[in-house]
């Protein structure tokens, strides 16, 4: 019986290894090592094998090779929530570096839940993933005891509460970030500068106030603890902080904001009070999520390398997992970049 119509024939169900081995009259350990490509079977032999199986349509089977090298391939994400635009933009790198290396993502959310994040993280292992990545995880070191005798890699991209003794992480370095923003306020000769946070106590707020008090105390600028607010993250929160901002008797004439999202919420809370942005008020954000360049007017701030991250993520994993550095905390951190749009200007002389 030729190849070809034997093929035709096999191709009606799920081809086998057995199948390919049948036709090209091989051994089954000889079909498998010339579709992996093993240096022990001829060139011939192996092209050979490989046009049976591309004829007959056979796909190798991804739960029996994990059993055979105890990897699946398969590398588990865990975001706070789809909706969010960093999460789209991490989500997209770590999917690009997964597909360089053959692997593919399963993907969770965790609603912003300590607690629900957990057991994602614990379900992701029991479905044997090869390695995890939490982006903005809120349980941080709360991993170390849980899962530091697992087998299972976890890297935490933008951690919201550090520990020194467990981690593989991949950060943007907020210090040095925000200090940047406020250096570019103070270059443009504001003196009565703002700060709002993020009231839910995350240490990346804790590291962006303190490069923002960094930048202030090197210009000798007087720090003013009346003009420190904290929103909720979100446009709603960042809003009700510039409102209590503008009620002070002299308002600042700049406000640097924790993220990009508090940073819309206090442009709409200046545009409501008749004021203008940056011709009364000059406002900087952080993230430079996409909507950034679209807000009215167009936001400065400081880009974080979404899709960079994301990669490097998926790389500390890899390498994690070949063994390099596996008895070492990896600590990755990634400058921000300042992208200056239309929301900052010169001061006025008065507000």
């Amino acid at each position: 019986m030729k190849p070809s119509v034997f093929c035709k024939r096999v191709h009606m169900r799920r081809t086998s290894i057995k199948d390919i081995a049948r036709i090209a009259e091989v051994s089954h350990s000889t079909v498998s090592r010339a579709l992996s490509g093993s240096p022990l079977i001829s060139p011939e032999t192996t092209e050979r094998i490989r046009r049976i199986a591309e004829e007959s349509g056979y796909r190798r089977s991804a739960a029996a090779r994990s059993l055979v090298t105890s990897r699946t391939a398969t590398i588990g994400v865990v975001v706070t929530t789809i909706a969010d635009p960093f999460a789209a933009e991490v989500v997209n790198g770590i999917e690009d570096a997964a597909n360089d290396h053959d692997y593919s993502v399963i993907l969770a959310s965790s609603n912003v839940d300590p607690e629900r994040e957990m057991r994602v993280v614990r379900a992701l292992e029991e479905r044997r993933v090869d390695g995890i990545i939490v982006t903005s995880s809120r349980v941080g070191a709360s991993y170390a005891g849980s899962f530091s005798q697992k087998w299972v890699p976890i890297v935490l991209l933008n951690n919201q509460h550090h520990s020194n003794e467990f981690i593989h992480s991949v950060m943007i370095d907020n210090h040095s970030a925000s200090a940047m923003a406020t250096q570019h306020l103070i270059g443009l000769g504001h003196r009565r500068i703002a700060y709002i946070g993020d009231r839910n106590g995350y240490d990346s707020d804790t590291e962006r106030f303190d490069g923002f008090r960094a930048a202030l105390d090197q210009a000798g600028i007087e720090f003013r603890p009346d003009y420190v607010a904290h929103g909720n993250g979100k446009p709603d929160g960042g809003a009700a902080a510039m409102n209590a901002l503008l009620a002070a008797s002299r308002p600042p004439t700049a406000v640097f904001c924790y993220n990009d999202m508090t940073a819309l919420g206090a442009l709409r809370s200046i545009r409501t009070r008749g004021l203008s942005v940056p011709a009364d008020i000059s406002v900087a954000g952080f993230d430079d999520l996409f909507v950034a360049e679209y807000s009215v007017p167009p936001l400065t701030t400081v880009r974080q390398p979404m899709r960079e991250m994301g990669w490097l993520a998926v790389e500390t994993l890899i390498r994690l997992l070949a063994g390099v550095e596996a008895e070492h905390n990896v600590n990755i951190k990634v400058p921000g970049e300042l992208v200056v749009r239309e929301s900052t200007a010169p001061p006025k002389e008065s507000l």
